[in-house]
């Protein structure tokens, strides 16, 4: 007798299929749409791909690109090496478990736009404290300082996010994994290397793709703390867009977004790819482990 197939649980995703529709997928028309015309007093004008030409056809648009790409390298460089070793060294029971937790989030319930406020009461503190050992600190004029500044402010914000990541897949891992490493004379890297790292590798991935969305479209941290200055020495591309919508160009502003948008998306899918491969690599090395035992 051949087994008739009942779809009809489908039905229970058109709720968060329409509500994926309404914020997302319309929103997204609507801006496309602006991308393509030109409003001159309530007037639209058709203008096709005239603002995307514009932008990408400028210099200044490349060297803000690189510019944002250089600041996510150096963010990723630092938070996901950091955000390990933190991980790692958290202990995995007792009291200090709930403090270390605690105290790891603190920075990430500070709200966005108290972050530069914050912070330039930290450097101006810390320009005071170099001063007085002959070192200069000048956060607000030096480039160089302008982009430490923010850096550090960055780490200091979203460093908990990939050490919430990370030890959360940490402690997942079975003690037997660890003594049977210690009866085999296992090394601390070792360790790390074969147990820890595998195992935080798809947490990594997550945690990578997470931070460079985030920091390559950044914009209120940086453009409160020195407006994108000095010399347009921090200017990211989310500061550019936010430029073009406080002068109410909207047009552009859609433009440029959409490409924003598509950068994203390409990242994304790589990401995207690389999480499937290492899941498939999982996959295939248990099925590889189950036959040889």
């Amino acid at each position: 007798m051949v087994k008739s197939t009942n779809n009809r649980a489908w039905f229970f995703e058109i709720p968060a299929l329409l509500l994926l529709g309404f914020v997302a997928v319309i929103p997204l028309i609507m801006v496309v749409n602006r991308s393509l015309h030109d409003v001159f007093f309530q007037k639209s004008i058709w203008v096709g791909f005239e603002f995307y030409e514009n932008i990408l056809s400028t210099s200044r648009f490349w060297q803000t690109f690189g510019r944002s790409l250089l600041y996510s390298a150096i963010i990723l460089i630092i938070e996901i090496p950091l955000g390990i070793a933190i991980a790692l060294s958290m202990p995995k029971k007792g009291a200090l478990v709930a403090v270390c937790l605690v105290s790891m989030s603190l920075p990430l319930l500070v709200p966005w736009n108290m972050i530069a406020i914050i912070w330039s009461v930290f450097l101006d503190i810390l320009e005071k404290l170099l001063s007085t050992i002959g070192l200069d600190f000048d956060w607000k004029l030096n480039a160089f300082h302008t982009w430490v500044a923010i850096v550090l402010m960055d780490v200091w914000h979203w460093t908990s996010l990939v050490v919430f990541l990370c030890y959360s897949s940490l402690t997942t891992i079975p003690a037997a994994f660890y003594h049977t490493a210690a009866i085999d004379g296992a090394s601390r890297w070792n360790v790390f290397r074969y147990i820890e790292l595998p195992k935080m590798r798809g947490v990594l991935l997550m945690a990578i793709l997470l931070r460079f969305m985030d920091s390559f479209m950044v914009y209120i941290e940086p453009y409160m703390l020195n407006a994108g200055g000095p010399r347009r020495s921090t200017m990211f591309l989310g500061i550019e867009l936010g430029e073009d919508v406080l002068s109410f160009n909207y047009s552009p502003a859609a433009a440029r977004s959409i490409i924003y948008f598509i950068i994203i998306v390409i990242v994304s899918w790589i990401f995207k790819t690389a999480l499937d491969i290492h899941k498939s690599d999982n996959k295939y090395g248990k099925k590889t482990t189950d036959a040889n035992e």
